[in-house]
């Protein structure tokens, strides 16, 4: 019931702002209380494009001053810990042990098993990729990556890895820090570089949040004479996991599960890529059971849940009474922030949808301890 908390009220507040109105309180309130979802976008049929005006009416709020002192403070401390995975690994264990953090285990003994994965026939061979750890999900849940090494290992894909020294830049992004952001994509760029000279053929995202961010590169860097024509070579290469295995079949044999897929914004809106996963879930051998209200956003969205817990917390109680009332065995996701956030909420297992599908791969030469 308020135009101020909606697109077309927020690109006025940012209006204002940019020509020099008076910037008060509620004027950041409205922008920060904004999920960056993407779903207006994915709505519009005028094609505004709502993501990219709402980050500079952010960046612009953050180079006036004009957040309260402690607002400043959280923010650079989430920038600074979550980016930087030596630091949040022994916080992060504290939480856990004082049951403040979600409770994420793997699930590799109660996986269905992939008896075939076929190629189809229209489809490009891929030998060569390279796999990013993501700062978060490298820390709370490594093991999603593993799940992804199986299945490539089983195509006998080669997997490049490197040690986990430089966010993508979305935390940064997010939060009004384009300078720090635009570090980190040129530094991931140089760290690249090399092998996608020498063979790379995909950059695979398990995380659709770090999936989203690594395709807006070309755009972030479309006028960087050093890094242009480089970054539009990464966005291009980017995939995510579902979308690099669209191109494939999968028989199953074993136990069929209920699973509830919640697809990120990051995934539906961000990337447009809708229905993949399910697919593939169903060709796993898996029962994907719909729900109301499925394209809503969970509430974690990003640093979402730690600066508005209230709306967070509403929004995922609405999403899991939504998917509970089908009962299903475990609630399947695309992006680590989305499953720590859900998973806070029920007792229902939820896991990257990559945990519920393995094969019987052959595990002589785990290529993806190949780290750079």
């Amino acid at each position: 019931g308020n135009e101020l908390e909606g697109p077309r009220g927020r690109i006025y507040l940012i209006k204002e702002m940019l020509e020099g109105e008076q910037v008060t309180s509620s004027t950041e309130q409205h922008l920060d209380s904004c999920l960056t979802c993407q779903s207006c976008e994915t709505t519009c049929p005028s094609g505004v494009n709502y993501a990219e005006l709402i980050e500079i009416g952010r960046s612009h709020l953050d180079q006036l001053g004009k957040r309260k002192l402690s607002t400043r403070m959280k923010r650079w401390i989430m920038r600074k810990v979550f980016t930087r995975p030596a630091i949040l690994k022994p916080l992060y264990k504290l939480a856990t042990m004082m049951g403040i953090s979600g409770d994420i285990r793997e699930t590799h003994t109660t996986n269905v098993p992939i008896s075939n994965i076929r190629i189809d026939d229209s489809a490009e061979s891929i030998k060569k990729v390279i796999l990013l750890d993501g700062c978060v999900q490298s820390v709370t849940a490594p093991h999603i990556n593993d799940s992804l090494c199986e299945l490539l290992n089983k195509l006998n894909i080669q997997v490049i890895k490197y040690p986990q020294t430089s966010c993508c830049g979305a935390l940064d992004h997010h939060n009004g820090d384009e300078k720090t952001a635009l570090l980190h994509i040129k530094h991931n760029i140089d760290t690249w570089w090399n092998d996608i000279e020498n063979g790379v053929e995909a950059i695979l995202m398990t995380a659709s949040g770090c999936g989203v961010m690594v395709k807006d590169y070309q755009r972030l860097l479309a006028h960087d004479p050093e890094y242009a024509e480089k970054a539009n070579k990464l966005s291009q290469l980017t995939q995510d996991a579902s979308e690099f295995f669209s191109q494939y079949s999968f028989t199953y044999k074993g136990k069929s599960r209920a699973v509830a897929f919640h697809p990120p914004c990051t995934l539906t809106h961000g990337q447009q890529i809708n229905g993949i996963v399910e697919t593939i879930l169903r060709q796993s051998g898996h029962h994907v059971v719909d729900f109301k209200d499925k394209h809503l956003c969970c509430g974690s969205a990003g640093t979402y849940s730690l600066l508005h817990p209230d709306t967070a917390a509403t929004l995922r109680t609405n999403k899991l009474y939504n998917i509970e009332q089908h009962q299903p065995d475990v609630i399947a996701t695309a992006n680590i922030g989305c499953l720590m956030h859900l998973q806070k909420g029920t007792e229902t297992p939820v896991r990257h949808w990559l945990e519920l599908v393995t094969v019987e791969a052959n595990t002589e030469q785990n290529r993806c301890n190949q780290m750079k």
